[in-house]
């Protein structure tokens, strides 16, 4: 039995506001049935996110060959469109209305198959085709749900803001990361600053000489060069759109400018804005303010 287009979009918000802690300030900021849309592309984006990180909630531990299996079974269920699914099912039906590029998710079932690869980025541009992947997949997912006027530039501009969200999640992260068994920080950047990740006895990140601060503090300034590029969609977009989309970069970016600031915030754990913070930044998106 199909699910009914009205649950399955309720499912869809529900997994948004409880789980999407930074986006959520800014999909709030769109029309309803816009917002709808955009809460059924995160909740599926994030299904393929916690398949690949086994945290679906089936119990036990899943092996790498159960996870990408469940990866398989979820883009056939798209493919054919498989509507028992509620996630699926809102989806299915927001391409319907809006030019949503659904061949997108499975460029994100890509990058999350690298994750579980393993793989690690001998340089820049490798870690690149990756947030490509994950993130810039994501950014003109989003773009097919804002009203933008037609211009050929913004699918990149969608694709380099995704990009530096995913940098600025790398940065963050980088302890959480590195506990996990993952390093997204390019080789080519440790062995330039002479970095060896390891954390101290009390948990926090290794830095005895101050070269990781340094490194973090150079690959924050060339994300930031990828906001500078992605935030010029937000002229091309409707004034909700453009809120929507400047509230959850400007979220990040604000968490991008501390960490360049003080990038040792990061070695004890995740750093994050308060409540009140989120809100500020998406109140100056609804109001036209640069994020």
């Amino acid at each position: 039995m199909t699910a009914t287009t009205d649950s399955a979009y309720e499912r869809c918000e529900r997994i948004t506001r409880e789980q999407a802690r930074n986006f959520y300030y800014g999909i709030r900021l769109l029309p309803a049935p816009r917002r709808a849309a955009l809460c059924a592309v995160y909740a599926l984006a994030r299904r393929i996110d916690d398949i690949g990180d086994d945290v679906t909630g089936q119990g036990g531990a899943a092996t790498v060959q159960q996870r990408q299996a469940g990866l398989d079974q979820l883009c056939a269920a798209l493919r054919r469109g498989d509507g028992s699914d509620p996630v699926i099912a809102a989806v299915l039906d927001a391409a319907a209305r809006y030019p949503i590029p659904l061949d997108a998710f499975e460029e994100i079932v890509e990058g999350v198959e690298m994750d579980l690869q393993g793989r690690r980025y001998a340089t820049f541009d490798e870690l690149v085709d990756y947030c490509r992947c994950v993130a810039g997949s994501v950014g003109r997912l989003c773009l097919g749900v804002f009203v933008s006027r037609p211009d050929p530039r913004a699918p990149a501009y969608a694709n380099a803001l995704g990009i530096a969200l995913q940098q600025t999640n790398t940065l963050r992260d980088v302890r959480e990361d590195l506990l996990s068994g993952r390093v997204y920080l390019p080789q080519e950047d440790l062995d330039r600053f002479g970095v060896e990740l390891t954390v101290d006895v009390d948990g926090r990140l290794a830095d005895p000489d101050g070269s990781l601060a340094a490194l973090l503090t150079a690959a924050a300034d060339r994300a930031a060069a990828w906001y500078r590029e992605g935030l010029q969609l937000l002229p091309l977009l409707d004034r909700r759109s453009a809120a929507c989309c400047g509230a959850m970069a400007g979220i990040y970016a604000r968490l991008l400018d501390r960490i360049a600031r003080d990038p040792t915030r990061v070695y004890g754990g995740r750093l994050s804005l308060s409540g009140r913070e989120k809100a500020a930044v998406a109140g100056r998106a609804l109001a036209g303010r640069a994020p």
